[in-house]
Protein backbone atom coordinates (compact mmCIF):
# COMPACT_ATOMS: atom_id res chain seq x y z
CA UNK A 1 0.00 0.00 0.00
CA UNK A 2 1.57 3.18 -1.16
CA UNK A 3 1.48 6.37 1.04
CA UNK A 4 -1.01 9.10 -0.54
CA UNK A 5 0.82 11.61 -2.97
CA UNK A 6 0.98 14.98 -1.66
CA UNK A 7 -1.24 17.61 -4.03
CA UNK A 8 0.87 20.07 -5.21
CA UNK A 9 0.14 24.23 -5.51
CA UNK A 10 -0.60 25.15 -9.03
CA UNK A 11 2.32 26.87 -10.41
CA UNK A 12 1.98 30.54 -10.56
CA UNK A 13 1.86 31.62 -14.36
CA UNK A 14 4.58 33.83 -15.22
CA UNK A 15 3.92 37.61 -16.30
CA UNK A 16 3.76 38.69 -19.68
CA UNK A 17 7.22 40.65 -20.97
CA UNK A 18 5.09 43.57 -21.89
CA UNK A 19 4.16 43.57 -18.10
CA UNK A 20 8.28 43.02 -16.97
CA UNK A 21 8.71 46.27 -19.48
CA UNK A 22 6.30 48.33 -17.16
CA UNK A 23 7.95 47.50 -14.12
CA UNK A 24 11.08 48.28 -15.56
CA UNK A 25 10.02 51.74 -16.21
CA UNK A 26 8.29 51.98 -12.60
CA UNK A 27 11.51 51.19 -10.77
CA UNK A 28 13.57 53.99 -12.42
CA UNK A 29 10.54 56.61 -11.80
CA UNK A 30 10.40 54.84 -8.36
CA UNK A 31 13.91 56.05 -7.60
CA UNK A 32 13.11 59.32 -8.88
CA UNK A 33 10.81 59.35 -6.44
CA UNK A 34 12.01 57.91 -3.47
CA UNK A 35 15.04 60.37 -3.82
CA UNK A 36 12.70 63.68 -4.12
CA UNK A 37 10.08 63.05 -1.49
CA UNK A 38 13.39 62.21 1.03
CA UNK A 39 15.30 65.51 -0.53
CA UNK A 40 12.63 68.01 -0.61
CA UNK A 41 11.41 68.32 3.39
CA UNK A 42 15.20 67.91 4.29
CA UNK A 43 15.68 71.36 2.16
CA UNK A 44 12.39 72.64 3.62
CA UNK A 45 14.36 72.28 6.93
CA UNK A 46 16.77 74.84 5.41
CA UNK A 47 14.31 77.53 4.98
CA UNK A 48 11.64 77.54 7.82
CA UNK A 49 11.46 75.02 10.61
CA UNK A 50 7.25 76.04 10.98
CA UNK A 51 5.39 72.56 11.19
CA UNK A 52 2.75 74.22 9.31
CA UNK A 53 4.66 74.94 6.41
CA UNK A 54 6.83 71.47 6.26
CA UNK A 55 3.05 70.04 6.59
CA UNK A 56 1.95 72.29 3.53
CA UNK A 57 4.24 70.60 1.55
CA UNK A 58 3.02 67.73 1.63
CA UNK A 59 0.09 69.05 1.33
CA UNK A 60 1.09 70.56 -2.18
CA UNK A 61 1.81 66.87 -3.10
CA UNK A 62 -1.45 65.58 -2.96
CA UNK A 63 -3.31 69.09 -4.53
CA UNK A 64 -2.25 68.00 -8.06
CA UNK A 65 -4.79 64.39 -7.63
CA UNK A 66 -7.38 67.27 -6.50
CA UNK A 67 -7.19 69.47 -9.06
CA UNK A 68 -5.52 67.49 -12.39
CA UNK A 69 -6.77 63.96 -11.41
CA UNK A 70 -10.21 63.79 -13.54
CA UNK A 71 -8.16 65.48 -16.49
CA UNK A 72 -5.15 62.89 -16.38
CA UNK A 73 -7.58 60.22 -16.25
CA UNK A 74 -9.61 61.33 -19.48
CA UNK A 75 -6.56 61.83 -21.06
CA UNK A 76 -5.40 58.94 -20.51
CA UNK A 77 -8.50 57.10 -21.76
CA UNK A 78 -7.64 59.29 -25.20
CA UNK A 79 -3.91 58.79 -26.04
CA UNK A 80 -1.29 56.55 -26.37
CA UNK A 81 -0.58 55.70 -22.61
CA UNK A 82 2.69 55.28 -23.14
CA UNK A 83 3.54 58.91 -25.25
CA UNK A 84 1.91 60.19 -21.77
CA UNK A 85 3.93 58.80 -19.56
CA UNK A 86 6.94 59.67 -21.28
CA UNK A 87 5.69 63.34 -21.67
CA UNK A 88 4.78 63.44 -17.85
CA UNK A 89 8.61 62.34 -16.63
CA UNK A 90 10.25 64.73 -19.33
CA UNK A 91 8.13 67.75 -17.57
CA UNK A 92 9.28 66.32 -13.88
CA UNK A 93 12.75 66.24 -15.24
CA UNK A 94 12.82 69.89 -16.16
CA UNK A 95 11.24 70.92 -12.89
CA UNK A 96 14.31 68.96 -11.12
CA UNK A 97 16.68 71.11 -13.83
CA UNK A 98 14.86 74.14 -12.34
CA UNK A 99 15.00 73.43 -9.09
CA UNK A 100 18.53 72.61 -9.38
CA UNK A 101 19.29 75.91 -10.62
CA UNK A 102 17.43 78.14 -8.04
CA UNK A 103 19.70 75.75 -5.41
CA UNK A 104 22.75 76.58 -7.06
CA UNK A 105 22.32 80.28 -7.35
CA UNK A 106 21.16 80.65 -3.75
CA UNK A 107 17.08 81.89 -5.13
CA UNK A 108 14.76 78.77 -3.51
CA UNK A 109 12.47 80.28 -1.04
CA UNK A 110 9.82 77.96 0.41
CA UNK A 111 7.53 79.06 -2.33
CA UNK A 112 9.69 78.28 -5.14
CA UNK A 113 9.63 74.74 -3.34
CA UNK A 114 5.51 74.64 -3.03
CA UNK A 115 5.82 75.31 -6.75
CA UNK A 116 7.88 72.70 -7.81
CA UNK A 117 6.04 70.20 -5.73
CA UNK A 118 3.09 71.29 -7.65
CA UNK A 119 4.44 70.43 -10.74
CA UNK A 120 6.02 67.65 -9.75
CA UNK A 121 2.46 66.07 -8.84
CA UNK A 122 0.90 67.15 -11.89
CA UNK A 123 3.74 64.95 -13.72
CA UNK A 124 2.84 61.94 -11.26
CA UNK A 125 -1.13 62.24 -11.96
CA UNK A 126 -0.64 61.31 -15.24
CA UNK A 127 2.35 58.67 -14.53
CA UNK A 128 0.68 56.98 -11.79
CA UNK A 129 -2.34 56.60 -13.41
CA UNK A 130 -1.20 55.47 -16.34
CA UNK A 131 0.71 53.10 -14.61
CA UNK A 132 -2.36 51.55 -13.24
CA UNK A 133 -4.62 51.69 -15.95
CA UNK A 134 -1.94 49.41 -18.00
CA UNK A 135 -1.75 46.98 -15.55
CA UNK A 136 -5.07 44.64 -16.40
CA UNK A 137 -4.26 45.04 -19.80
CA UNK A 138 -0.67 43.12 -18.86
CA UNK A 139 -2.05 40.57 -16.63
CA UNK A 140 -4.30 37.86 -16.13
CA UNK A 141 -7.43 38.66 -13.39
CA UNK A 142 -6.28 35.88 -11.73
CA UNK A 143 -2.54 37.64 -11.52
CA UNK A 144 -4.21 41.18 -10.80
CA UNK A 145 -3.14 40.73 -7.12
CA UNK A 146 0.40 39.46 -7.46
CA UNK A 147 0.88 42.17 -10.22
CA UNK A 148 0.27 45.21 -7.93
CA UNK A 149 2.08 43.02 -4.98
CA UNK A 150 4.93 42.95 -7.04
CA UNK A 151 4.47 46.80 -8.36
CA UNK A 152 4.50 47.75 -4.69
CA UNK A 153 7.18 45.82 -3.73
CA UNK A 154 9.29 47.24 -6.17
CA UNK A 155 8.24 50.77 -5.04
CA UNK A 156 9.07 49.97 -1.50
CA UNK A 157 12.23 48.43 -2.02
CA UNK A 158 13.72 51.32 -4.44
CA UNK A 159 12.45 54.13 -2.56
CA UNK A 160 12.67 52.79 1.10
CA UNK A 161 15.94 50.70 0.52
CA UNK A 162 17.71 52.64 -2.05
CA UNK A 163 16.20 55.88 -2.85
CA UNK A 164 15.60 56.98 0.52
CA UNK A 165 19.40 56.39 2.23
CA UNK A 166 21.00 57.90 -1.08
CA UNK A 167 19.06 60.99 -0.74
CA UNK A 168 19.55 61.39 2.84
CA UNK A 169 23.64 60.89 2.53
CA UNK A 170 23.50 62.79 -0.65
CA UNK A 171 21.86 65.79 1.35
CA UNK A 172 25.03 66.03 3.88
CA UNK A 173 27.24 66.15 0.99
CA UNK A 174 25.36 68.89 -0.88
CA UNK A 175 21.80 69.84 -0.97
CA UNK A 176 21.68 69.98 -4.91
CA UNK A 177 23.14 66.64 -5.48
CA UNK A 178 19.97 64.21 -4.92
CA UNK A 179 17.69 66.91 -7.09
CA UNK A 180 19.72 66.22 -9.69
CA UNK A 181 19.90 62.55 -9.90
CA UNK A 182 16.24 62.69 -9.07
CA UNK A 183 15.81 64.30 -12.45
CA UNK A 184 17.87 61.87 -14.56
CA UNK A 185 15.74 59.16 -13.02
CA UNK A 186 12.67 60.78 -14.57
CA UNK A 187 13.72 61.39 -17.76
CA UNK A 188 15.21 57.49 -17.71
CA UNK A 189 11.30 56.43 -16.41
CA UNK A 190 9.84 57.75 -19.37
CA UNK A 191 11.96 56.68 -22.28
CA UNK A 192 11.59 53.24 -20.96
CA UNK A 193 7.55 53.44 -20.79
CA UNK A 194 7.96 54.13 -24.47
CA UNK A 195 8.78 50.37 -24.64
CA UNK A 196 5.13 49.06 -23.11
CA UNK A 197 3.02 46.99 -26.01
CA UNK A 198 1.05 49.70 -27.57
CA UNK A 199 -1.68 47.50 -27.42
CA UNK A 200 -1.76 47.57 -23.97
CA UNK A 201 -1.41 51.16 -23.98
CA UNK A 202 -4.13 52.97 -26.17
CA UNK A 203 -6.56 54.99 -24.96
CA UNK A 204 -9.51 52.35 -25.57
CA UNK A 205 -10.17 49.12 -24.72
CA UNK A 206 -9.01 46.41 -26.82
CA UNK A 207 -10.33 43.02 -27.27
CA UNK A 208 -8.57 39.98 -27.11
CA UNK A 209 -5.46 39.96 -29.50
CA UNK A 210 -4.82 37.61 -31.81
CA UNK A 211 -2.40 37.47 -34.62
CA UNK A 212 -1.76 41.46 -33.98
CA UNK A 213 -4.65 42.63 -34.57
CA UNK A 214 -7.56 44.77 -32.49
CA UNK A 215 -11.17 45.20 -32.25
CA UNK A 216 -11.77 48.35 -31.12
CA UNK A 217 -14.60 49.56 -28.81
CA UNK A 218 -16.82 52.98 -28.69
CA UNK A 219 -15.13 54.63 -25.47
CA UNK A 220 -17.96 55.25 -23.30
CA UNK A 221 -18.92 58.87 -22.19
CA UNK A 222 -17.52 60.39 -19.07
CA UNK A 223 -21.13 60.79 -17.92
CA UNK A 224 -21.61 57.35 -18.42
CA UNK A 225 -18.10 56.34 -15.89
CA UNK A 226 -19.64 59.19 -12.89
CA UNK A 227 -22.65 56.92 -12.99
CA UNK A 228 -21.31 53.82 -13.14
CA UNK A 229 -19.38 54.69 -10.08
CA UNK A 230 -22.30 55.94 -8.60
CA UNK A 231 -24.56 52.80 -9.00
CA UNK A 232 -21.41 50.39 -8.03
CA UNK A 233 -22.92 50.78 -4.22
CA UNK A 234 -19.58 48.61 -3.22
CA UNK A 235 -16.98 50.93 -4.59
CA UNK A 236 -19.11 53.92 -4.24
CA UNK A 237 -18.67 53.53 -0.63
CA UNK A 238 -15.29 51.99 -0.84
CA UNK A 239 -14.17 55.42 -2.40
CA UNK A 240 -15.45 57.54 0.82
CA UNK A 241 -14.08 55.06 3.70
CA UNK A 242 -10.68 55.47 1.73
CA UNK A 243 -10.86 58.81 1.26
CA UNK A 244 -11.64 59.16 5.21
CA UNK A 245 -8.50 57.01 5.82
CA UNK A 246 -6.16 58.47 3.36
CA UNK A 247 -6.92 61.42 5.40
CA UNK A 248 -6.43 60.59 8.95
CA UNK A 249 -3.01 59.01 7.45
CA UNK A 250 -1.96 62.29 6.14
CA UNK A 251 -3.29 64.03 9.12
CA UNK A 252 -0.54 61.93 11.09
CA UNK A 253 2.65 62.39 8.51
CA UNK A 254 2.59 65.56 7.55
CA UNK A 255 5.34 66.63 9.86
CA UNK A 256 7.02 63.25 10.27
CA UNK A 257 10.57 64.67 9.28
CA UNK A 258 10.55 67.51 11.77
CA UNK A 259 8.93 64.60 14.52
CA UNK A 260 12.20 62.47 13.61
CA UNK A 261 14.84 65.57 13.67
CA UNK A 262 13.56 67.30 16.92
CA UNK A 263 11.40 64.87 19.06
CA UNK A 264 13.57 61.94 18.29
CA UNK A 265 16.81 63.49 17.81
CA UNK A 266 17.77 61.44 14.82
CA UNK A 267 20.70 62.89 12.37
CA UNK A 268 19.54 64.65 9.15
CA UNK A 269 21.94 62.07 7.13
CA UNK A 270 20.06 59.45 8.44
CA UNK A 271 16.47 60.04 8.08
CA UNK A 272 16.43 57.59 4.99
CA UNK A 273 18.13 54.80 7.24
CA UNK A 274 15.13 55.25 9.43
CA UNK A 275 12.58 55.38 6.84
CA UNK A 276 14.24 53.01 5.09
CA UNK A 277 13.48 50.63 8.02
CA UNK A 278 9.85 51.97 8.55
CA UNK A 279 10.10 50.18 4.98
CA UNK A 280 10.77 46.83 5.62
CA UNK A 281 7.29 46.72 7.39
CA UNK A 282 5.82 47.74 4.26
CA UNK A 283 8.07 45.08 2.06
CA UNK A 284 6.96 42.35 3.90
CA UNK A 285 3.10 43.33 3.69
CA UNK A 286 3.24 44.05 -0.17
CA UNK A 287 5.29 40.83 -0.59
CA UNK A 288 2.78 38.96 2.02
CA UNK A 289 -0.47 40.46 0.32
CA UNK A 290 -1.23 38.55 -2.43
CA UNK A 291 -0.74 35.20 -0.19
CA UNK A 292 -2.81 36.59 2.35
CA UNK A 293 -5.97 37.25 0.24
CA UNK A 294 -4.98 33.36 -1.43
CA UNK A 295 -5.52 32.19 2.43
CA UNK A 296 -8.11 34.49 3.86
CA UNK A 297 -9.84 36.27 1.27
CA UNK A 298 -9.93 39.52 0.44
CA UNK A 299 -12.39 40.81 2.70
CA UNK A 300 -10.78 39.46 5.98
CA UNK A 301 -7.20 40.86 4.73
CA UNK A 302 -8.61 44.43 4.13
CA UNK A 303 -10.29 44.93 7.06
CA UNK A 304 -7.25 43.78 9.13
CA UNK A 305 -5.09 45.77 7.46
CA UNK A 306 -7.27 48.77 8.14
CA UNK A 307 -7.11 47.97 11.94
CA UNK A 308 -2.73 47.08 11.76
CA UNK A 309 -2.29 50.56 9.64
CA UNK A 310 -4.05 52.72 12.01
CA UNK A 311 -2.89 50.58 15.51
CA UNK A 312 0.97 51.64 13.83
CA UNK A 313 0.33 55.38 13.60
CA UNK A 314 -1.25 55.49 17.47
CA UNK A 315 1.72 53.49 18.75
CA UNK A 316 4.30 56.05 17.25
CA UNK A 317 2.41 58.34 19.04
CA UNK A 318 1.92 57.60 22.17
CA UNK A 319 5.59 56.26 22.62
CA UNK A 320 8.73 58.50 24.04
CA UNK A 321 11.27 55.67 22.96
CA UNK A 322 12.51 56.26 18.89
CA UNK A 323 13.24 52.26 18.62
CA UNK A 324 9.43 51.63 19.76
CA UNK A 325 8.31 54.27 17.44
CA UNK A 326 10.76 52.85 14.62
CA UNK A 327 8.83 49.51 15.43
CA UNK A 328 5.27 51.08 15.63
CA UNK A 329 5.73 53.40 12.38
CA UNK A 330 6.86 49.58 10.47
CA UNK A 331 3.89 47.58 11.62
CA UNK A 332 1.29 50.63 10.72
CA UNK A 333 3.53 50.89 7.09
CA UNK A 334 2.82 46.88 6.96
CA UNK A 335 -0.94 47.59 7.05
CA UNK A 336 -0.58 50.13 4.80
CA UNK A 337 0.90 48.06 2.16
CA UNK A 338 -0.86 45.30 2.52
CA UNK A 339 -4.17 47.10 2.14
CA UNK A 340 -3.15 48.43 -1.24
CA UNK A 341 -2.69 45.41 -2.90
CA UNK A 342 -6.27 44.25 -2.79
CA UNK A 343 -7.82 47.38 -3.32
CA UNK A 344 -6.07 48.17 -6.51
CA UNK A 345 -6.80 44.65 -7.66
CA UNK A 346 -10.70 45.00 -7.43
CA UNK A 347 -10.62 48.39 -8.43
CA UNK A 348 -8.96 47.20 -11.69
CA UNK A 349 -11.21 44.16 -11.58
CA UNK A 350 -14.53 45.98 -10.96
CA UNK A 351 -14.07 48.77 -13.34
CA UNK A 352 -14.61 48.01 -17.11
CA UNK A 353 -11.20 48.43 -19.14
CA UNK A 354 -12.26 50.74 -21.17
CA UNK A 355 -13.29 53.89 -18.55
CA UNK A 356 -10.37 52.76 -16.21
CA UNK A 357 -8.37 56.11 -16.48
CA UNK A 358 -11.20 58.07 -15.86
CA UNK A 359 -12.62 56.14 -13.27
CA UNK A 360 -8.73 55.63 -11.75
CA UNK A 361 -9.30 59.92 -11.77
CA UNK A 362 -12.16 60.18 -10.48
CA UNK A 363 -11.81 57.35 -7.72
CA UNK A 364 -8.30 59.23 -6.71
CA UNK A 365 -9.14 62.81 -6.75
CA UNK A 366 -11.97 61.72 -3.63
CA UNK A 367 -9.91 59.68 -2.11
CA UNK A 368 -7.13 62.16 -2.00
CA UNK A 369 -9.29 65.15 -1.91
CA UNK A 370 -9.35 65.95 1.59
CA UNK A 371 -5.62 65.32 1.87
CA UNK A 372 -4.22 68.25 1.29
CA UNK A 373 -6.32 69.97 3.80
CA UNK A 374 -6.32 67.10 6.13
CA UNK A 375 -2.44 67.78 6.13
CA UNK A 376 -2.16 70.86 6.81
CA UNK A 377 -4.96 70.64 10.14
CA UNK A 378 -1.71 68.24 10.97
CA UNK A 379 0.98 70.68 10.78
CA UNK A 380 -0.84 72.98 12.69
CA UNK A 381 -1.59 70.55 15.39
CA UNK A 382 1.73 69.62 15.70
CA UNK A 383 2.97 73.01 16.63
CA UNK A 384 0.85 71.73 19.89
CA UNK A 385 2.82 68.76 20.32
CA UNK A 386 4.67 66.84 17.14
CA UNK A 387 3.81 63.34 17.99
CA UNK A 388 -0.54 64.65 18.73
CA UNK A 389 -1.03 64.00 14.94
CA UNK A 390 -0.22 60.68 15.28
CA UNK A 391 -2.40 60.02 18.28
CA UNK A 392 -5.43 61.69 16.46
CA UNK A 393 -4.58 60.15 12.84
CA UNK A 394 -4.11 56.51 14.05
CA UNK A 395 -6.99 56.57 16.37
CA UNK A 396 -9.67 57.65 13.22
CA UNK A 397 -8.01 54.67 11.53
CA UNK A 398 -8.86 52.26 13.99
CA UNK A 399 -12.17 53.83 14.22
CA UNK A 400 -13.11 53.78 10.74
CA UNK A 401 -12.21 50.30 10.33
CA UNK A 402 -14.56 49.44 13.22
CA UNK A 403 -17.27 51.46 11.65
CA UNK A 404 -16.49 49.84 8.12
CA UNK A 405 -15.87 46.67 9.73
CA UNK A 406 -19.36 44.86 7.01
CA UNK A 407 -18.27 46.78 3.58
CA UNK A 408 -14.22 45.60 3.93
CA UNK A 409 -15.34 41.77 5.21
CA UNK A 410 -17.75 41.68 1.79
CA UNK A 411 -14.89 43.05 -0.28
CA UNK A 412 -14.42 38.75 -1.27
CA UNK A 413 -18.08 39.02 -2.56
CA UNK A 414 -17.35 41.18 -5.35
CA UNK A 415 -17.33 40.00 -8.65
CA UNK A 416 -15.12 41.61 -11.75
CA UNK A 417 -17.08 43.31 -14.61
CA UNK A 418 -17.78 41.12 -18.02
CA UNK A 419 -15.39 43.04 -19.71
CA UNK A 420 -12.49 42.53 -17.49
CA UNK A 421 -12.91 38.76 -17.22
CA UNK A 422 -12.55 38.55 -21.11
CA UNK A 423 -9.95 41.36 -21.93
CA UNK A 424 -6.75 39.94 -23.90
CA UNK A 425 -3.12 40.10 -22.73
CA UNK A 426 -0.61 42.18 -24.21
CA UNK A 427 2.99 41.06 -24.57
Amino acid sequence: MTAPALIAKPKRAPFSSGFNRLWSAAIASNLADGIGRTAVPLIATTLTRDPALIAGLTAVTFLPWLIFGIPAGMLLDRVDRRIAMAVANTLRFAVAGLLSVLIATDQLTIWWLYACVLLFGMGETVFDNATTTVVPSLVTRDQLDRANGRMQSAEIVVQNFIATPIAGFLFAVAIGLPIWLTGSGFLIAGLLALAIPAAAARGYSAGAVEDGGEAERPRPAFRAVVSFLLHQRFLRNMIVLTSLTASALAFAQGSVVLLLLQTFSVPAAAIGVVTAAVGAGALVGALLASRFVERFGRGVVMFTAVLVGGVGLLGVGLTSNVLIAIGAYAFGAFGVAVWNVPWGALRQSIVPSDMLGRAMGIIRTIGWGLTPIATVLGGFVARIDLRLPFVIGGGLVVVLALVAARLLLSAGAQVPTESNETEGVAS
